[in-house]
């Protein structure tokens, strides 16, 4: 009975020993992310949250005073911010939702019995494979007045360089003025990105539905084709309910995306015309980088986390109301 007792004590120790050697091995393997991760994610966040209550001009400025909650209230009083919000707030709700129909349309087409469908699929999804900067300096050769989207439309119009809004186009001709930078609506050059972002978000999310379609039973469909619920009326009340989880997934990582828009503003158009195109991730860059030998590093860093505070806003929203009213189903 003792030796019993001593060897099961034997084994336990030798279990947790092996334990405890595949634990330090695991977190030995994972050690250079948790740095990397610690001291340029972590570490950063934290320091860019302390200089935002401060009032740090540069980044490699050494000194610098607590000025408690001055920078967040001079954020949103400061005109380029407000104007940035506003176009991003538009960028938000036209590009969200043309990414996401887009993206459902084409993955029902995929999806769908078609020849060569693997061609198909591969063509559709080459737009997303490049680079956003490579993708930028493309449309920008193809959006100058002498470009091939003007060649083949028959007009002359400075896509890229033309800072009237859509509302205000559209209601010129009644002699309706309109002052207000948020009624005037996303400007040409604005748009012009936006159709840009379509094209090349879609996809990526296309992917997804595609995915999430191939997962819905066959005999779902089989058992409504026998109900007489077919073509559109089980696309409306089959498919579209099965698809709201993956639809909130998409809408909230492209409402994370358009509000953190940088790369096709900064490439294409560096804000203008007339800040049409400013964006608060780019104020964010200018401000902490400086322009010319002006920066304030503090100002930026509440920039930054009033967009956080706004997109979580944005996307708790959204994930409240798709999840609830996905319950019927």
């Amino acid at each position: 009975m003792a030796t019993s007792t001593t060897a099961t004590g034997a084994r336990t120790a030798r279990q947790r020993t092996l334990a405890r050697q595949e634990a330090f091995t695991a977190y030995a393997f994972i050690a250079p992310y948790l740095i990397i991760a610690g001291i340029f994610t972590v570490a950063l966040l934290v320091y860019a949250f302390y200089i935002s209550f401060t009032d740090l001009k540069s980044p490699l400025s050494r000194t610098s005073n607590f000025v408690g909650l001055a920078n967040y209230i001079n954020a949103f009083k400061d005109a380029e911010f407000q104007i940035s919000l506003i176009n991003v707030f538009w960028y938000f709700v036209i590009v969200t939702t043309f990414q996401t129909i887009g993206a459902i349309i084409v993955a029902m087409l995929l999806n769908s019995k078609l020849r060569a469908q693997r061609l198909y699929r591969t063509l559709f999804y080459a737009p997303s494979v490049a680079s956003s900067a490579v993708i930028s300096m493309i449309f920008l050769w193809l959006y100058l007045r002498t470009g091939w989207i003007n060649y083949f439309l028959g007009t002359d119009v400075a896509w890229i360089n033309d800072a009237r809004g859509l509302f205000q186009l559209l209601l010129s001709p009644f002699g309706v003025k309109i002052s207000s930078t948020f009624l005037k609506g996303p400007s040409i050059t604005w748009m012009a990105l936006m159709a840009m972002n379509i094209f090349t978000t879609i996809p990526s999310l296309m992917v997804i539905f595609l995915a999430a379609l191939q997962d819905i039973p066959s005999y779902v469909y089989e058992a409504a084709e026998i109900d007489g619920s077919t073509g559109l009326h089980a696309f409306f009340n089959i498919t579209l309910p099965l698809l709201r989880p993956v639809i909130t997934l998409v809408i909230v990582l492209g409402t994370i995306g358009t509000f953190q828009v940088f790369d096709q503003a900064f490439i294409m158009t560096k804000g203008g015309p007339l800040k049409s195109t400013l964006t608060p991730v780019l104020l964010i860059y200018t401000k902490t980088l400086g322009e010319g030998t002006s920066s304030n590093a503090a100002l930026a860093a509440a920039m930054a986390f009033i967009l956080a505070l706004i997109i979580f806003f944005f996307t708790f929203i959204q994930r409240r109301y798709i999840e609830s009213s996905s319950e019927r189903f």
